[in-house]
This record gives structure tokens, sequence and C-alpha cells, in this order.
């Protein structure tokens, strides 16, 4: 394939906040993809950009269109050339959104959907875990916030796009509940709520569901602990607490009992691989690396070898090689490790993570439940459910 032209430029995501979108052009057309970007950051994911946003759209545009038609790319594995020629000159956000450009137009060479270049056979629908009530980082009402950072629904309908229409459904009845009318950064509602009272929550909107839709629903809830950890304590200030590690790994425990949590991600600080075994062992739920993870394929392989997690996210953007962040998704497959494909808190309109997870047979997507930005991903998977 032969580059005529790529350029890159600043965007502003659902933040609005800067980030880098990249346009290429070939004899099929032009092909744009944009990067997300984080709010609550792993201390180990990989840089956004090289020094900056600016330097990274500055290097990718003094490339001279002779250079580019030296690069050879005709095939997915072919992208190890390209990142050959980049490395250390843009970051993470700039490779994962020049790769998706790349890969729409081999998929138009060859007359094919993204998804369908990347599966060459049938897609994968994962469930959708829809961030419903925020807290944490996220957001504050009323002077105060949860501690921990997303409430989330999710359920195992048969079908893809029911699956978005309950966790709705569940979203829905949560505001209502609520009754505070106000959203954070990612379309979930705001409270001024203790997490234990979120989580009562979460069950009656849990029960509400079931008994109008008579489809099972699951809550999940996204700790984010790194983000109230002192490096000494986990310090809960909504209600006070403060907890050596042996304490939060008992409260955390029993929630998961006592409230039925399904899902739960980062519920100890980042580097405590062994306090991760310890709750996996004793959760009977998943628990799910991210901010432990970032994924980091180093990461992700000391994280199996102590049996940390039985689940992992997985957000492109935060590697920037598609070919690592394939061979991530391969690896937890035989390694019996879900996964969980995911936006950012700052997003944009680009759908790639939606086509990755129906190509690369994610378990699932983790998403907001309302905003443009996030129910473009989910309605991407739902145009591919229809067009089956």
């Amino acid at each position: 394939m032969q580059f005529k032209k790529i350029e890159a430029r600043q965007i502003l995501d659902s933040r609005k906040e800067e980030t880098v979108e990249i346009a290429i052009e070939t004899e099929k057309g032009k092909f744009v993809s944009s990067a997300p970007s984080g709010k609550s950051t792993g201390r180990f994911e990989a840089r956004p950009y090289a020094k900056s946003l600016q330097e990274d759209i500055n290097f990718l545009n003094k490339i001279k269109d002779k250079e580019w038609h030296q690069i050879k790319v005709n095939e997915f594995n072919d992208l190890i050339e390209l990142e050959g020629r980049v490395f250390g000159k843009i970051g993470a956000n700039s490779l994962f959104a020049l790769e998706s450009c790349i890969l729409k137009a081999l998929a138009a060479e060859q007359k094919q959907e993204l998804w369908e270049y990347l599966c060459r056979g049938k897609p994968s629908f994962p469930y959708p875990v829809g961030n419903s009530i925020g807290g944490g980082l996220h957001t504050e009402i009323k002077g105060k916030r949860a501690d921990f950072q997303e409430f989330l629904f999710t359920n195992k309908a048969k079908k893809f796009s029911d699956r978005v229409f309950i966790n709705k459904k569940a979203y829905e009845i949560a505001g209502k509940i609520l009754g505070s009318g106000e959203i954070n950064d990612e379309g979930a509602w705001k409270t001024h709520l203790e997490d234990e009272k979120i989580l009562d929550v979460m069950n009656q909107v849990r029960e509400e569901v079931e008994d109008k839709i008579e489809e099972k629903i699951e809550i999940g809830v996204d700790i984010a602990a790194s983000t109230f950890y002192t490096g000494k304590e986990y310090f809960h200030r909504n209600k006070p607490m403060r907890l050596n590690k042996r304490q939060q790994i008992d409260y955390i425990l029993k929630l998961v009992r006592e409230k039925g949590i399904f899902y739960l991600e980062d519920p100890i600080e980042e580097e405590d691989f062994l306090g991760f075994k310890e709750i996996t062992k004793n959760a009977g739920c998943l628990v799910v690396g991210d901010d432990l993870t970032v994924t980091n394929l180093t990461r992700l392989k000391k994280a199996a070898q102590n049996k940390s997690i039985n689940a992992m996210i997985v957000k492109p953007n935060q590697n920037g090689s598609l070919l690592k962040v394939k061979e991530i998704m391969d690896f937890c497959r035989k390694n019996e490790i879900k996964t969980v494909i995911s936006h950012r808190s700052g997003e944009t309109m680009d759908t790639t993570i939606a086509d990755l997870a129906a190509a690369w047979k994610a378990d699932y997507i983790k998403t907001g439940v309302y905003g443009k930005e996030r129910e473009a991903k989910l309605n991407r998977l739902v145009r591919i459910e229809k067009s089956r």
C-alpha cells in the first residue's frame, strides 16, 4: 500500500482537552483516526506523546511524502516496519491513531470493514460494561464524591443490541433514584453518596430492571485504589476510614460478598501483585487489572505468573502499538484471562476499539452508557451485529 499523504492535527476530546487526530490518503481514499486520553492514568503506562502533543504533530507533518512512500505496509504484521521508523519520535497516542488509520486503509484495499480485515472470520460481540454512576477523580458534587471511581452495570443478554438496551435502562433508573440530574465527564451520574450507599442503589436498580425486563444484570465497581492510597494506607474520605493493606483487602472482600459485586477493578494499589492475588483467590468474581497492568505485556505476564487477576483492561492507546495489543489479547486468551477493551475518560468519536473488540474476540467492552463519544462505540458494534 502506498501512502499519498499523512497529516496530523490537534482536536478536542470529550473533556475539551487537546488530543491528536491523524489522516492518511491512499488510492482508496482518506482514512482518519484519533486517540482518547485518560484522566486516571496508571504510573506505568506508556507516555501519550514523546515530548508533547505538538512535537508529535510536528514530527509527523515534517516527514516528506517520499519518505512515507518508502514505508511498505501491506498487511497487519508490516506495522513493525512503521514502528521501527517512528520509535521514540512519537508517543502511544499518536502511534495508536497512526496505526488505526493505516489498518482502515488496508481494510479498504480489500473491500472489507476494519473488524473483518483483522478477523477474517465471524465477529465476536463482547458484553458491555457501562459506567453509570461516577466517583473518584471523575466526579464531585456538593463538595463530596465517592472514593470509588466508577459504578458499572453489565449483562449477558443474547444479542449485543439487547445488552446495550438493558444497560441503558439500568442507567436511566439509577438516574431517577439518585435525582441529581448531573453527569460527569464520562456521562455517569454524579452523587455525593458514599460508596456503600451507591452499591445499595445499584442493587435496587438491579431488582427493578430484572422485574421489568426479566433479564439478569450484574453490578461492578472500578475502585481505582491507587487514587486514594497514600503509600502507607488507604485513605477513604467518604465515609472516612484509614485502612492498612490487610484491612483494605478484608473490606473489599466483604463488599463483594454483601453487595453481590460481579466485576471488581483495581481493588488495591497498582504495585501490589500479591494483594491482587489474595483478592482474586477469595473474591469469586472478575478481578480486573487496569493500573496494575496498563496494557503492558511485561506487567501482564507478571500478573499471570502471580495469579493476580482473572481479567484485564485493554486500552489500545495506553500502549500505542496495535501489534503489541494483539499479542496481549492472545496471551490473555491462552492464559484464561478475560479481556475488557476500554475507552478513556477523554474520548473522541473514533470507533476503532469497537472493531478491535469484534475482531479480536474481547470478552467485554467498557464504555460509558451515555454521551455521543461513548455511544458511538456501542452503536458501531450494533451495526456490525446487524450486518451479519
